[in-house]
């Protein structure tokens, strides 16, 4: 009889009340209503409890790594959490306030304890990162503070190097003396501050980053567009023919996955270069002269040709699950009721697609955005990406800050371009087959 409180499909009785009541109860009595409730919920618990793995494993090992790291793009207390005393004076004081004898005493007091606690590396190298030069003076200091520091400060800390008296540089520390910040965002999209705390444009030999981000989604378009006009021949090809022909042909286009990215990547390397197959089989037909060969590699050309042949496998795969489904019945009608072949393609077939090639379309781009192997092999210096310049401070400057700045601005940037897609077009569109 528990059972079959718990089953909503159980038997179904009424009782002497209920039949005057009009309430339904299940066999042992039960309202009929608080079992479907008893059973729906240990339903989805029992959901829950299945999918439990999974989620714990996607949070542990995806959702907190990834959170941690984009909490570095506005949290670092390397200068603030070694140099209490000055921070403590930067708090007390005003934006654009000149140094006193106190904030002389507390700096040179923090260095000296800095220096004896071997943490002086870290204190220069957070103020390196927003004042490019200034570790070696930290570190210079520290070694010479431990022999000794006498009082007055400013006098000493000047005397060992005049760079202490810079106001650019009390305007970095001071913007540093807080755990928080947003000088890596400003970085980011190629701003600074100055000595009053203002936020102005860097130097304009300076400014990489923003340029970076307009290379890095106007390629990944054309790379989507190439992608879309190389696609969409060889998926209604595979679409329309026979199952037993198309699957062989399919094989063709899965071969790519098989395949390491690497090698992919040099093997354009050898396909592309000026001694390369390509250029030597231009020269052999007479297109080009001998001395005449083109450049297609270390460049955005061979960015653009090697990551469109990586990418291309994607674009086609949707394409090809929903034409499958197309019905070329369609297409008969219309050219029976007098449209022609161009119309009929323009007006019946093409529309169908749109689903396909909006999932063909996000994954190549989205997957386009954030590559870095192929464009650091073939791109050079004009082929570079930003996913470049991230992998390059999380591995070469160390400033995992700056990285994860550039990467939540790329993040934000993927997000809105999603929201303005499922606004204009609608994701529920989207169809993989």
């Amino acid at each position: 009889m528990a059972d079959a409180a718990l089953d909503p499909h159980a038997a179904i009785a009424t009782t002497a009340s209920g039949v005057g009541s009009g309430t339904l109860t299940t066999a042992d009595g039960m309202p009929l209503a608080r079992a479907l409730a008893h059973s729906q919920r240990r339903a989805r618990r029992r959901a829950f409890l299945l999918v439990l793995p999974l989620l714990a494993f996607i949070l542990i090992t995806f959702v907190v790594p990834i959170g941690q790291m984009l909490a570095r793009s506005f949290h670092n207390d390397g200068f603030s959490a070694n140099m209490p005393q000055v921070s403590a004076w930067f708090a007390s004081t005003e934006p654009g306030t000149a140094p006193d004898d106190a904030a002389w005493t507390a700096l040179a007091q923090d260095l000296i304890a800095s220096a004896d606690a071997r943490s002086i590396g870290v204190v220069g190298t957070r103020i390196n990162y927003d004042m490019p030069g200034t570790r070696s003076l930290f570190t210079a200091t520290g070694r010479q503070v431990r022999r000794g520091l006498e009082p007055p400060y400013q006098q000493a800390l000047l005397e060992i190097n005049e760079d202490w008296g810079d106001p650019r540089l009390w305007s970095v520390m001071r913007s540093a003396s807080t755990p928080v910040t947003a000088n890596f965002y400003l970085a980011a999209v190629d701003r600074t501050r100055d000595e009053a705390g203002n936020i102005q444009q860097v130097p304009e030999q300076q400014r990489i980053y923003l340029t970076l981000f307009w290379r890095t989604f106007w390629l990944s378009a054309v790379i989507t567009g190439l992608t879309f006009i190389l696609g969409f021949p060889i998926a209604h090809l595979l679409a329309t023919l026979p199952m037993r022909k198309s699957n062989l042909l399919m094989i063709l286009v899965l071969l790519p996955f098989w395949t390491s990215l690497l090698v992919r990547t040099t093997s354009w390397m050898v396909l592309l270069q000026q001694q390369g197959v390509v250029n030597d089989i231009l020269v052999w037909l007479g297109v080009i002269g001998g001395g005449q060969r083109l450049q297609m590699i270390y460049n955005q050309t061979g960015t653009i040709i090697a990551m469109t042949h990586i990418l291309l496998p994607f674009m086609i795969l949707p394409l090809y699950s929903v034409m499958r489904t197309i019905n070329p019945a369609y297409v008969r009608a219309a050219r029976s009721l007098g449209a022609t072949s161009w119309t009929a393609f323009r007006r019946v077939y093409f529309p169908q697609t749109l689903p396909g090639l909006g999932a063909g379309a996000m994954l190549v781009f989205i997957l386009a955005v954030g590559y870095y192997i192929t464009p650091a092999l073939v791109g050079g210096s004009s082929g570079q990406l930003i996913s470049n310049m991230i992998a390059q401070h999380m591995t070469g400057t160390l400033n995992w800050s700056m990285a994860a700045a550039l990467a939540a601005l790329l993040l934000g940037s993927v997000l809105i371009l999603y929201w303005l897609y499922d606004r204009l077009v609608g994701v529920d569109n989207l169809k993989l087959g």
